[in-house]
């Protein structure tokens, strides 16, 4: 079925086209570790000069394939890319990975010597052709070499002290982006919906009315939360990360805050929904009183103060308005 795709199968691929293939491979595996090194430069220094250095060793394996295609086959290097060859291992683009944390970064270059590697010794298997069997040897042994001279790289530039404190900025920068503003919507999606919720339902007693309420209330609150946490701050002088992802994460988990309890009434009999709406309102309040004390370091007591106490105080609110 070759006219259903335009990729060449690696099997059609002369000796030429696989070296042109492992060139192109090469220089763009240095450009993307030269994308990760000038992204890490600013915040973890160390581990962008790991990067520089893979970027290098990915140059000097580049200059060593063009040298034995000049020797064997000329200037004229054949375009050939990953995405021109059926089965050939992808690379997930850059844009797509620049907003994973520091270690998934690390892990992701890893990986892509590990697949290169991988797929070398898989095409040797598969070829019955000597000179071809060993050219792919040779590409996955300097795969493997790669591996090596990272960890080198690694041991050179980044020390236990060295990766101790970019880990501690990653895990401060990932507080600060996305738990902080998370706990505050959780907190104000769960505490400030109790009293329009409660109240409406104990006033009517109707629960679809109830959930509409709760409904508006969660998503008018969430969009509300979510412009004010990234309009606040623009992240550049508190070090607080990009406004986007901090209004996506308050945003977000105020209305998850208060659908939580709104959900409940979507069950007919008022007072079974009601039941297990306080039900979801007490693990509420107790979740975020562990995530205080989890992410934030709050003391367990002082945190289940605060938001229970809180909480307690504005669901009675509700109630007695409702009542009223």
């Amino acid at each position: 079925m070759r006219f259903i795709t335009q990729r060449r199968r690696f099997s059609d691929l002369s000796e030429q086209d696989i070296l042109a293939l492992a060139i192109s491979s090469e220089e763009d595996d240095a450009r993307i570790y030269r994308m990760y090194a000038e992204r890490l430069r600013q915040d973890y220094p160390d581990t962008a000069r790991v990067f520089d250095g893979m970027a290098a060793e990915e140059d000097t394996h580049r200059q060593q394939l063009i040298a034995a295609h000049r020797a064997r086959f000329g200037e004229v290097i054949p375009l050939i890319r990953r995405e021109h060859v059926a089965g050939y291992h992808a690379r997930r683009p850059v844009w797509l990975v620049e907003n994973l944390g520091l270690e998934r970064i690390r892990e992701e270059a890893a990986a892509m010597e590990q697949e290169a590697e991988r797929f070398y010794l898989a095409a040797a298997k598969r070829t019955g052709d000597a000179a071809t069997r060993r050219l792919l040897g040779d590409l996955a042994a300097a795969e493997a070499d790669h591996q090596l001279s990272a960890e080198q790289l690694s041991e050179r530039h980044l020390d236990s002290a060295s990766a101790a404190g970019e880990t501690t900025t990653a895990k401060r920068r990932f507080l600060l982006t996305w738990v902080q503003p998370g706990l505050a919507g959780l907190m104000d999606g769960s505490v400030s919906t109790l009293a329009p919720i409660f109240a409406t339902a104990f006033a009517t007693q109707d629960t679809w009315t109830t959930f509409l309420v709760g409904l508006a209330a969660s998503v008018g609150a969430g969009i509300s939360m979510g412009f004010t946490e990234a309009a606040s701050d623009d992240g550049q002088l508190s070090g607080r990360g990009s406004p986007v992802k901090r209004g996506i994460a308050s945003g977000v988990m105020t209305t998850l805050g208060g659908l939580g309890h709104a959900l409940p009434y979507l069950i007919p009999d008022f007072w079974t929904a009601t039941t297990v709406a306080i039900l979801v309102v007490f693990v509420e309040l107790w979740a975020i009183a562990w995530i205080q004390n989890r992410f934030m370091e709050t003391p367990m007591l002082r945190a289940a103060f605060q938001v229970v106490l809180g909480g307690a105080l504005v669901f009675a609110a509700g109630v007695l308005i409702g009542s009223g």
